[in-house]
């Protein structure tokens, strides 16, 4: 038994007086390259991360569900009957937004019973490392076996992401829970948004004396306020001005004309994701005959066109990303939504204290708070623990 399922187990009995019926998990992700592509139908290539969310679970006698973290000192519970997208709000709003999810996706909620939730998680919150999919999908994943539901993992992502948009009210959408539910060690998940076709493809990056760096620069970032919002109504905008249902269907040869028939704005928001796709499949390929060592120019590609498209970066996103590069780094680039969160950079493995003391240094220089630099490695996905 791990320390993390013990501790689950711990504190769930703490909690509501018993021992949990089972302890499940799901982890964080970082997204290697492909932003701002999956809900314009694009392509993606996460992996899931060696951070992660627990949920100890345990069956009532009832139809309520009860939710308690170690992230709040609210127990909120709701009835079944009664669970409606607005009935509930907060971080409770991840959680039991899968429950009614999975009841909008077939489930027959009807005749289960209800059940007690804890959730722990060393997943950093606010890095752009999705803390938000893996809780939605060690959730997921919990109540699917728990209640005998017999959903695929392909269907329990979607039930994360309808949960995400219509509870919580951010319009992500499907590579956090895709990456969680469908990782496995040392690989990617090369993912199709739009038939939702998923391929893991090996990194192997220990193989070649790389690590990936995760650069937390503690700028925090909502994906449910304004700005990512606004950025998936240009997308949406510049498709239907194209005559495209989406931008998966505009090609790089078609930038030319879509300069002509769109705003400055719109165009440049159109041409990161365009763009972005392409490095995406360049990004697989590469590793596919090259290796990881070649992928460098692709993700600091990633990262000007998200700086100066897509606009989503901040002044200590590209100070983490310039210093890494200035300091050995084969390629860097922000992760995640934007607006804050965090940048990766992946450097050979002598460098990582090098990169990592140099970007602190970096930060103090300008004034801005400590960086949390740690490394990640690609991890197994969504999982049954105890």
């Amino acid at each position: 038994m791990t320390d993390a399922v013990a501790s689950a187990q711990h504190l769930f009995a703490e909690q509501y007086g018993r021992r949990p019926a089972g302890v499940w998990s799901a982890p964080g992700r970082a997204n290697l390259i492909g932003e701002h592509t999956d809900y314009n139908d694009g392509f993606v290539f996460p992996f899931a991360i060696d951070r992660r969310t627990t949920v100890a679970l345990g069956d009532r006698d009832d139809r309520v569900v009860r939710v308690s973290s170690t992230f709040s000192p609210d127990t909120i519970e709701v009835h079944l009957d009664e669970l409606t997208p607005d009935a509930v709000s907060g971080w409770a709003a991840y959680p039991l937004g899968v429950v009614w999810a999975l009841g909008e996706s077939g489930a027959d909620l009807a005749h289960v019973r209800g059940v007690d939730l804890h959730i722990d998680s060393d997943v950093p919150v606010g890095a752009g490392l999705s803390s938000s999919a893996a809780i939605e999908c060690a959730v997921a994943l919990a109540l699917d076996e728990h209640w005998g539901l017999g959903f695929d993992r392909p269907t329990l992502a979607k039930v994360g992401r309808l949960a995400e948009n219509r509870v919580v009210g951010a319009p992500t959408g499907i590579m956090d829970q895709s990456a969680s539910l469908l990782g496995e060690a040392d690989s990617g998940v090369f993912l199709d948004c739009r038939s939702l076709d998923a391929d893991v493809i090996p990194l192997g990056f220990a193989e070649a004396g790389l690590s990936l760096l995760v650069i937390d620069t503690r700028v925090s970032h909502a994906h449910a306020t304004g700005g990512y919002a606004a950025r998936r109504a240009s997308c949406e905008a510049g498709a239907a001005a194209l005559g495209a249902a989406s931008l998966r269907e505009v090609a790089v040869d078609d930038l030319d004309r879509a300069q002509d028939l769109l705003d400055d704005e719109t165009f440049r928001r159109v041409r990161h994701v365009v763009t972005e796709n392409q490095r995406v499949l360049d990004t697989v390929r590469t590793l596919r005959e090259l290796g990881p060592g070649a992928i460098g120019p692709l993700l600091d590609a990633s990262h000007v066109s998200m700086r100066d498209d897509f606009e989503i970066s901040v002044p200590e996103l590209d100070l983490a990303v310039e210093t890494a590069q200035a300091n050995g780094a084969i390629g860097a680039r922000m992760t995640g939504g934007g607006f804050g969160g965090a940048a990766i950079a992946l450097v050979i493995d002598d460098l990582v204290p090098v990169v990592a003391r140099k970007v602190v240094e970096a930060f103090a220089e300008h004034g801005f708070r400590e960086p949390g630099v740690f490394t990640v490695h690609a991890a197994q996905g969504a999982r049954r623990d105890a």
